[in-house]
């Protein structure tokens, strides 16, 4: 049977906590049968669908966040997601008099009604960073803020992260040995580059602290951005924050710049290093002087930098 065939509903005779088959879901209110977003030709609803355990694989992450939202990916597991098809029907939901009814249960069989949502008129979606599907690249994602209507939010957060009106900064331990990466998709194993880093802070952050330095890292969550930033080493002693990097390759260092330059901002007005595994070649080690970035890598008994007398 068509789903698009089914009679004009008004009425939603479905309750919260309801479990119910999806295929007799869709023969009743219409709307796609597959994937997560599923806006309604025969019946006033968008008809949305979740399963946070299985949706990380697909780069979704969604959940109850702090703010008592329910945090919803949009749809597209390849590429930047786009303001159309299912999220445009999403953002529009409202003008055109649709409700978005919320599902837990994305694939065939049963699917438990969550509630009705509604956007706010504040901040309604937000961007953030997630892996493609199966592992892939990181991409930019579109996360819907989801406002209870006749929905229930849990106590506490099922969510690592809700946007702050305002930049948090937070001092963490070094030997919180998580990566940027590993918070946008948690499950993935760290690449060999990434070791590296975390070998090299370690092992310069005990050199630091011999010499009588305080040194931590930071956590910082800038305003409006779901997306949390984890700088590698901060030298309190020395003002000095210092982005770690598994290879000398153009790449990395040219990364390195840009994180640097990006979590500066936030900062008191830092001295800039990086710190590498080997020297690079002469012509980064003059890109860096150029933005006054100290290089430091090991050598001999204990490290050399450019910035030494």
């Amino acid at each position: 049977m068509d789903a698009e065939a089914a009679p004009e509903l008004t009425e939603w005779d479905v309750a919260v906590g309801e479990v119910l088959k999806r295929v007799d879901l869709h023969d009743r209110y219409g709307g796609r049968r597959q994937g997560g977003i599923g806006p309604s030709r025969v019946s006033p609803n968008v008809l949305l669908f979740t399963d946070p355990a299985k949706g990380h694989k697909h780069g979704y992450f969604d959940g109850w966040g702090e703010d008592g939202f329910y945090h919803y990916a949009g749809e597209g597991q390849v590429g930047d997601q786009k303001m159309t098809q299912g999220n445009l029907a999403i953002l529009n939901h409202e003008k055109e008099g649709r409700a978005l009814r919320l599902f837990k249960g994305v694939a065939s069989g049963t699917c438990e009604y969550l509630g009705q949502f509604a956007l706010p008129d504040e901040r309604p979606w937000y961007r953030t960073d997630a892996p493609e599907t199966n592992g892939g690249p990181i991409r930019s994602v579109i996360m819907f803020r989801l406002e209870p209507v006749a929905a229930a939010a849990p106590v506490g957060s099922q969510l690592p992260h809700t946007p702050s009106e305002v930049p948090v900064v937070e001092p963490i331990a070094v030997e919180a040995q998580h990566t940027e990466r590993m918070l946008v998709d948690p499950s993935r194993e760290p690449y060999e580059a990434e070791r590296t880093e975390a070998k090299l802070v370690r092992a310069y952050a005990d050199h630091l602290r011999l010499q009588g330095h305080t040194v931590g890292r930071h956590r910082i969550a800038p305003a409006g951005v779901a997306k949390q930033l984890l700088t590698d080493l901060y030298d309190a002693t020395a003002n000095r924050l210092y982005e770690a990097k598994g290879s000398v390759s153009r790449e990395a260092v040219r990364m390195a710049i840009g994180q640097l330059l990006d979590y500066a901002r936030f900062l008191p007005q830092p001295e800039l290093a990086l710190l590498v595994p080997s020297q690079p070649e002469p012509d980064l080690l003059d890109l860096c002087a150029q933005l006054q970035i100290v290089v430091v890598w090991p050598g001999g008994d204990g490290y050399t930098s450019t910035d030494a007398a």
